[in-house]
């Protein structure tokens, strides 16, 4: 699954061309064009790095937008660039000591953002761009497109194969229906979230075999979780 970029911008030319750009890298991009718009998806969705404009309109400024992501314990960690005309020595410390992990002044070239971002995603989340996945004893790998667990072969379908992506680069977090099916199946609203259940059914019966443990833990009321620590049974 590609790596999630949320732009919070609210110039439209940029907004349009570092999604172009992005999107064209292989990210999964999503926009957000006040900081409060930017707080409620965060709340909805699975991010993996923001690029944060620091003036945004109707008066939740960036460095404001990065304090809050601090403060919640669910995403304090999330890989955040913040973007900026003001290129002041002060101005830079105080972004950086707000919580921002890097800090790019306008014009920037998007190729050297795109380095930046990909150096910060291999820091904080390899899982994202690693081409092997293992958790436990559940192993994906992504070139060879091939699972297996505990060295045996797990055959699934290409459905089952993109939720378990999703599920072993979010191990340990329980993830709601809606999540999955975001990610999964993209915003199609003809999928409903019956279709999770179904298809986490399906994964459970092709990870099981005897008496090995289900690696995925249903949590009520939430949704799913894949459990960071498996054993053989």
């Amino acid at each position: 699954m590609a790596p999630r970029l949320l732009i919070v911008e609210d110039d439209e030319a940029l907004i349009e061309l570092l999604s172009y750009n992005f999107a064209s890298f292989g990210y999964d991009v999503r926009v957000a064009r006040t900081g409060d718009e930017a707080m409620i998806l965060l709340d909805e969705e699975k991010i993996d790095l923001v690029l944060l404009d620091w003036m945004l309109p109707d008066g939740v400024s960036g460095i404001e937008v990065c304090r809050r992501i601090r403060a919640k314990p669910e995403i304090k960690g999330l890989p955040v660039i913040m973007l900026t005309a003001r290129g002041e020595e002060t101005d830079r410390v105080r972004g950086l000591t707000t919580g921002a992990d890097d800090y790019v002044v306008k014009p920037f070239s998007v190729a050297e953002l795109a380095a930046r971002v990909e150096a910060l995603l291999r820091r904080s989340a390899p899982e994202r761009i690693a081409n092997e996945i293992q958790v436990g004893g559940v192993r994906l790998d992504r070139n060879a497109h091939r699972v297996t667990r505990n060295g045996r072969e797990v055959r699934l379908g290409p459905t089952e194969y993109r939720l378990l992506e999703v599920f072993l680069e979010s191990a340990g977090r329980v993830l709601s229906r809606p999540q999955l099916l975001d990610a999964v199946w993209g915003r199609d609203g003809e999928i409903d979230e019956r279709t999770v259940d179904v298809h986490v059914g399906r994964l459970r019966k092709a990870l099981i075999r005897g008496n090995e443990v289900d690696p995925i833990r249903t949590v009520r009321g939430a949704g799913y979780v894949l459990e960071k620590e498996l054993s053989a049974s």
